[in-house]
């Protein structure tokens, strides 16, 4: 289960119930004209889960494997990567996830000494199948590995990618495995489609019950039964001047992969030129509890009253450990949580920061998850989907293109172009 506290200190105004009025109307639109795809994963991937367990079942290489390498990045990565950090205590068994994504060769190397051929399949994920970054991986790891693409190799390895894209016509050339992506769910957007739900799948993740969370929320923000999401879209698109970024706080270490892809999905997506040539968008900012209270939390109290808070907060991470009744000499002063589980002082931290922060005057808002299991984790992923495609409406933006990405994109193939 999960709840939201949303005691913002801000109530909505005539033109706020407006704005989200026609906000949740624009996502009916784009639900039923097929705009963004998203909406419709929860279910449509259903079929994917059980496709993927039939094919992993009569595939040899893939039923041996011990390792899922993903060859991808950004929307191609960060949200199976979250899921599966924060779900990677509960599996002890699950096949690893090894993820190359960042062409830095110190850390590319590394991976790729790691990695053995016998007993991995490599999952190559692209949405438009050119992705630089993960083609240059590729060849790399078929280079360092001695991959045979035209022998038995290739039945270790899968495309994920667009219908007719290169990466598809090279799959088909070579009869290698291939899954695809609906022309109209956006990269950042994909989690819950084959790009999330094929490695988590194959690396043994209980996918059907992280989809089935996902659709209540979907079911239930349609059937008008999520009022809190439109209420903090328009405080933020209301409020965005004064508050120009959000601070995910979220409270426990296996969540820090959940918080990039938050960044990359905000950002992308609300960084745009509004319809009267404004430039707009809040800016996403993940940190972790309680390590960053003692980086961060100093600048949100006494800095620039510029930022809202969102808190993280999971009530219970099912670990009994405690912290041990011993009094050490001169460190007294810490003996008051003596007894207490490590639990109980996460929570309490994260309680404290937020009340905290409410007393100053932060807005600070909560997001609260009973305890870390597929279907919250599949919840939470369309939460934040569903409120940043509010943003974006109020924001009068298109919240799913990225041309300011695409301007570097073509200055980096030019430099290489001249340097030839």
């Amino acid at each position: 289960m999960v709840t939201y506290d949303l005691n913002l200190g801000w109530i909505a105004d005539e033109e706020a119930g407006e704005s989200m009025a026609k906000a949740f109307d624009n996502l009916v639109y784009e639900r039923q004209k097929g705009v963004a795809g998203y909406f419709d994963l929860p279910k449509s991937s259903k079929a994917i889960v059980a496709e993927v367990k039939e094919y992993a079942a009569s595939n040899e290489a893939v039923r041996d494997c011990d390792s899922v390498v993903v060859i991808g990045i950004g929307g191609s990565s960060l949200g199976a990567k979250a899921v599966d950090t924060m779900l990677r205590h509960k599996y002890p068994d699950a096949k690893s996830l090894l993820f190359l994504e960042n062409p830095d060769p110190v850390d590319l190397q590394t991976k790729l000494s790691l990695i053995d051929k016998r007993k991995s399949i490599f999952l190559v994920i692209s949405k438009s199948g050119t992705t630089v970054e993960t083609m240059s991986i590729f060849k790399a790891l078929i280079a360092y590995l001695g991959i045979d693409l035209e022998g038995e190799d290739k039945e270790r390895i899968v495309a994920i990618t667009d219908e007719g894209s290169a990466l598809y016509r090279f799959a088909d050339h070579h009869g290698m495995k291939t899954y695809t992506i609906a022309h109209n769910v956006g990269g950042r957007f994909s989690v819950l489609s084959s790009v999330g739900i094929v490695p988590l799948t194959i690396a043994g993740y209980d996918t059907g019950s992280l989809l089935c969370g996902a659709a209540g929320m979907v079911d239930r923000f349609f059937d008008a039964k999520e009022d809190h999401l439109l209420l903090k879209a328009a405080f933020i698109a209301a409020n965005w001047h004064r508050y120009r970024m959000n601070v995910l706080f979220a409270y426990g270490a296996f969540l820090e992969d959940f918080t990039k892809w938050y960044v990359q999905l905000w950002g992308e997506s609300l960084g745009k030129i509004d319809r009267c040539g404004n430039r707009v968008g809040p800016t996403p900012l993940g940190h972790i509890g309680s390590v960053d209270q003692h980086s961060f939390l100093q600048l949100v109290v006494q800095g620039p009253r510029d930022k809202s808070v969102t808190f993280v907060k999971v009530e219970d991470f099912e670990n009994s450990l405690k912290i041990p009744d011993i009094r050490l000499e001169y460190i007294q002063k810490c003996d008051y949580v003596n007894g207490h589980t490590f639990n109980e002082l996460i929570n309490a931290e994260c309680d404290a920061t937020k009340e905290s922060l409410r007393n100053e005057g932060v807005p600070v808002d909560s997001v609260i998850l009973d305890r870390i299991d597929e279907s919250n984790i599949g919840e939470l992923i369309l939460y934040y989907e569903l409120l940043t495609s509010l943003v974006g409406s109020m924001l009068h933006i298109n919240t799913y293109d990225q041309p300011g990405v695409e301007k570097g994109k073509r200055i980096l193939v030019e430099k290489f172009k001249k340097s030839r």
